[in-house]
């Protein structure tokens, strides 16, 4: 019994290690329902490479100065299953600072949506890529 408790308790603390919550700061974003071509920017300058992509793209600025490029896709939404409306937006954040949840190649993007700032939002984006910290020039 207490080899399985302390087997449980391992697998979840490392569960745990390999997610990050961070609180970012949105420095660019664009919403389109077609394909598109985005370049992270950063103090009105593209940086980096540039990603084909559908739906919300953001760029995040990292504690550190590092950029995160995530994007989402329309998601698959059952309850309007349907020939045209079995999809739906992804919810994107009104407010520049948020909470992130980075885990593997995912990011949980967290947000307040009350004027107490007691209930969240959330949407899961795919990380397309980590920039490094933008140098001046």
């Amino acid at each position: 019994m207490i080899r399985v408790f302390a087997a449980s308790l391992f697998v979840i603390c490392s569960a745990s290690a390999l997610a990050q919550k961070l609180e970012v700061k949105i420095i660019d974003r664009q919403d389109k329902d077609d394909s598109y071509n985005y370049s992270a920017v950063y103090n009105n300058v593209a940086v980096g490479k540039s990603f084909t992509v559908h739906g919300a793209t953001f760029t995040l600025e990292l504690p550190d100065g590092r950029l995160a490029i995530v994007n989402c896709e329309s998601k698959f939404a059952e309850r309007d299953a349907g020939p045209v409306g079995n999809r739906r937006s992804c919810r994107t954040p009104v407010i520049d600072t948020i909470e992130t949840d980075f885990h593997g190649d995912n990011a949980k993007l967290i947000w307040p949506v009350s004027l107490d700032g007691k209930k969240m939002q959330s949407e899961t984006y795919k990380i397309l890529g980590i920039l490094p910290k933008p140098t001046s020039n």
